[in-house]
């Protein structure tokens, strides 16, 4: 079935004509109708627009133009990524109605790339959970096992590439958000070095912490999508300009003489042993490839007192700043009945924020409040400069670091939902490579003894993706 195929592996048919995009399209949209009841992973589709794409690329390839390297590839969008003239909710009943005036950058470039946009892809509402269930439009389901959750809070991403209705995906990594789904749907995810693709147009949730990020089938799509995305943008400060290397160039360059470090606190209590299991197996598969094993420590980032800690603190400082702008004036959700302006502050946005946009709504007000900004955003942040100070020790010794995503593999729908602090350790391995601001990859390595994915995750220094794509090829070859 064309809806199964990689992406390289689709541009290869479609440029020797043995494939047009059109049929492409269409088996993805199929593929779509047969499974999305069960799955919903789509927030909004467009499938007239996306066949009209489609078949502009396939005439223009017909008359010999020179496409862009996404062309006629359909591709998928994380409803936190404004799409001109389209609904951008980010899975959140106060921007239901929201119609983008503008193309997020990372949106821009795919477009400017010639892929065939889908629609947008369901999410925890603002990007602030860990299964897509906090969604405004209600949960996704993992193809794997439909009674599981997808992770999040890319789960509609991550579930649109691996039941067949997406063949590439953009989705957002505040503290795993890409890694994690990745590895319970058992895709490719990757979060790039914060700075490396422009934030412009992706709806923030904790500002320093947000990056855009590629969830695919395989490490060489993830190497062809982030080549389209990554760059300098004079609109986005955060941007780094900085030079774009092939990734596909060296993705088949091996490990051999490269150091891989395993660091003991990311095998502490609480890891299921089948996912310990298969990090050493795949450790021993780096080190058959001719990569040296080190042992390093991250007494910090390695932490979960520490570095989940940390990171709710700051992400939850960040995100009460960052939704305040919701305020039923500007734009977004006004309540129906009011007397008052403080009145209709209030209503609109206890109508329009779900319970866990709530919680981390007052979280973060109160610890940046008087007489708790001392006692815990400023202390969270000393925490961070300790993380990345841990990263930067590690990397002084290594090349490359092998670690779980997740201490278990996907739980079922509703088992963590009224548990936010179990909830929160789901992120155990993956909050403290954003707060470092180091590029990050979940790759799927086996299956557990009941059919569910386990990923095995990769960090490298910051601006080296190009290494971290090494290193997950092999992995990729060896499981």
């Amino acid at each position: 079935m064309p809806s199964e195929l990689t992406a390289h592996a689709a541009l290869d048919l479609l440029i020797a004509g043995d494939l047009t995009s059109v049929d492409l399209t269409r088996s993805v949209l199929a593929r779509i109708d047969a499974s999305e009841a069960q799955i919903n992973a789509y927030i909004s589709l467009d499938p007239e627009r996306a066949l009209l794409l489609a078949a502009d690329v396939d005439r223009r390839r017909q008359s010999g133009e020179v496409l862009g390297p996404l062309a006629g590839i359909p591709l998928a969008i994380q409803d936190v990524l404004c799409v001109r003239g389209g609904r951008t909710t980010c899975g959140s009943a106060i921007l239901s109605d929201y119609v983008a005036p503008y193309d997020a950058t990372a949106v821009a470039r795919v477009l400017k790339a010639d892929a065939v946009l889908l629609g947008k892809t369901n999410m925890d509402e603002f990007a602030m959970g860990s299964s897509t269930e906090n969604s405004h439009f209600g949960p996704t389901r993992n193809p794997v096992d439909p009674t599981r959750v997808p992770g999040g809070s890319s789960g509609g991403s991550a579930a649109a590439v691996a039941a067949g209705e997406a063949t590439l995906a953009l989705g957002s990594d505040t503290g795993g958000s890409v890694r994690q789904p990745a590895s319970y749907c058992g895709v490719v995810g990757l979060k790039p070095t914060y700075g490396r693709v422009s934030r412009y147009g992706l709806i923030a949730y904790a500002s320093s912490l947000d990056q855009v990020g590629p969830l695919t089938r395989d490490v060489e799509d993830a190497a062809l999508l982030l080549g389209v995305v990554a760059g300098h943008d004079p609109r986005d400060a955060t941007s780094v300009d900085c030079p774009v290397p092939d990734y596909r160039a060296k993705l088949h360059d091996g490990v051999e003489g490269l150091k891989v470090g395993l660091a003991r606190e990311f095998f502490a209590e609480g890891l299921d042993p089948e996912i310990r299991t298969a990090i050493e197996t795949a450790a021993e598969q780096m080190r058959l490839a001719g990569a040296e094993l080190v042992d390093v420590s991250l007494p910090v980032a390695g932490h979960p007192e520490y570095c989940v800690a940390c990171y709710y603190v700051i992400a939850m400082a960040e995100a009460s700043a960052n939704l305040s702008r919701y305020d039923g004036v500007k734009f977004g959700h006004r309540t129906a009945a009011a007397d008052g302006l403080q009145q209709m502050y209030h209503r609109s946005r206890s109508e329009g924020f779900g319970a866990e946009v709530k919680r981390r709504i007052m979280l973060g007000t109160y610890v940046l409040s008087a007489g708790y900004y001392d006692a815990y955003y400023r202390k969270a942040q000393q925490a961070r400069t300790l993380i990345r100070q841990d990263f930067d020790n590690a990397f002084s010794q290594c090349d490359l670091l092998l670690s779980p995503v997740s201490p278990t593999t996907a739980f079922r729908l509703g088992e963590q939902v009224d548990d936010p602090l179990t909830m929160y350790l789901n992120d155990i391995y993956t909050v403290s490579v954003n707060l470092a601001g180091i590029p990050g990859i979940s790759v799927p390595v086996t299956t557990a003894a009941d059919g569910l994915p386990i990923g095995a995750q990769l960090l490298a220094r910051p601006f080296e993706e190009e290494v971290l794509l090494r290193g997950a090829r092999v992995l990729e070859q060896s499981s």
